[in-house]
């Protein structure tokens, strides 16, 4: 009977601690928000080059929610 009460809490441990496991998430955010950030940047560059106006919106309003 012990044999099985520790069995199942070691299985029931290793089971959670691999549903714990970080799945890159976090580098693949970061890789995303890099990417987004060059892509303004050489957008208004060329915006700029071509001499049109960029218009950055720093104001939020009601629909607008900072996550």
């Amino acid at each position: 009977m012990k044999f099985a009460q520790i069995s199942a809490f070691t299985a029931a441990l290793a089971l959670s601690s691999l549903a714990m496991a970080e799945g890159g998430g976090d580098r693949t955010f970061e890789k995303m928000m890099a990417a987004k950030d060059r892509s303004v940047e050489l957008f208004v560059a060329k915006e700029k080059a071509a001499g049109n106006p960029v218009v950055v919106n720093e104001k939020t309003d009601d629909k607008t929610r900072d996550l």
